[in-house]
């Protein structure tokens, strides 16, 4: 734990000392993939004065480096990797992500981005005191499906049957399928489960909506990464289907899909920041309370909207949206 004295150091000061360089391995999206997020990370350790080539170094491996961005052995032998290079705290976007790290870090400490349920993926003990070595920020809260069907049925009233893609209907997923079959029912819709585990099984997936007669699309926001990554491809195949779909980040709309409501992933990157500071300072990770998102953010496609032959309802737009031309 912190001592008093040592809590009242001006952010940064720590991280300025003269001839200390500090090593963060990253295992995150690409600059490729997501450029804005790599940037939200960069500018969240300034913001405490930790700045690379002067005294940061950060290892970066990437969690898209091939089709299937979620090999166990790949993701673990780039885990060990970092712990050769000696880092001092390791960086880890998405579940399979923090699993092998949870894996090969040994005791070094884990700062997670993007967690989908991190007690019941046995990440943590609880979000309030995780113990181990592993700390940081969910990126799901399992309700928040029921609003995105709520929302997307604003957007599409008439929809009867509404179909859900998810990586997979079982692990943290199931509590997604569970509460998204709660409020379908709830709202009168038949919910349709299609399971995608990588991009080769999009196309099935999507056979399998046109053959459920699917009237709009809720897209999880699973802890994959996976419908981040291939988010173009996604919205591609929802709007030569017709089938209104939302989204489970801002990402996804500007990369056509039609509608999201979510947390802010900028957000998230911009505090693990946050995170490292107290870690460099001393602090145990597994100290440190998992932080839930608080704020959501609406976004709406217009020119996917018209395509589809969509009207925004004055509703939504009440709730000023962002809206993406």
């Amino acid at each position: 734990m912190l001592a008093s004295g040592t809590a009242m150091i001006a952010p940064g000061a720590l991280a300025q000392a003269p001839g200390r360089i500090w090593r963060v391995g990253y295992l995150g999206p690409s600059a490729e993939t997501a450029p804005h997020l790599l940037k939200a990370f960069r500018e969240g350790l300034a913001a405490f004065g930790y700045v690379e080539g002067r005294n940061l170094v950060v290892e970066y491996r990437w969690t898209n480096s091939g089709v299937d961005m979620t090999d166990e052995k790949t993701m673990i032998a780039n885990i060990r990797d970092l712990v050769a290079h000696k880092v001092d705290v390791i960086v880890a976007s998405i579940d399979p992500a923090i699993v092998a790290a949870r894996k090969g870090a040994g005791s070094i400490p884990i700062v997670m981005l993007n967690a989908s349920d991190p007690v019941e993926l046995g990440f943590a003990d609880s979000l309030a005191r995780p113990g181990r070595n592993i700390t940081g920020m969910t990126r799901i809260v399992p309700e928040l499906i029921g609003k995105n069907l709520q929302v997307l049925l604003e957007m599409v009233p008439k929809a009867r049957t509404v179909g859900l893609l998810v990586y997979t209907s079982t692990g943290a997923d199931h509590s997604i399928v569970t509460i998204a079959r709660q409020a379908a029912q709830a709202r009168g819709v038949t919910l349709q489960v299609v399971e995608a585990r990588d991009p080769t099984e999009f196309a099935t997936a999507f056979d399998a909506l046109k053959r459920g007669r699917a009237d709009a699309l809720l897209v999880a926001n699973t802890g994959s990464g996976l419908f981040f990554t291939q988010r173009v491809k996604i919205a591609e195949l929802a709007l030569a289907q017709r089938l209104p779909s939302i989204f489970g980040s801002t990402e996804n709309v500007v990369a056509g899909g039609l509608m999201s409501y979510s947390p802010s992933s900028v957000a998230n990157y911009l505090r693990a920041g946050a995170f490292i500071d107290k870690i460099l300072r001393g602090a145990k990770a597994g100290d440190i309370p998992i932080e839930q998102p608080t704020t959501f953010e609406l976004a709406i496609n217009l020119k996917t909207a018209k395509a589809l032959g969509l009207v925004v309802p004055k509703s939504l737009l009440m709730r000023e949206p962002q809206l993406i031309e």
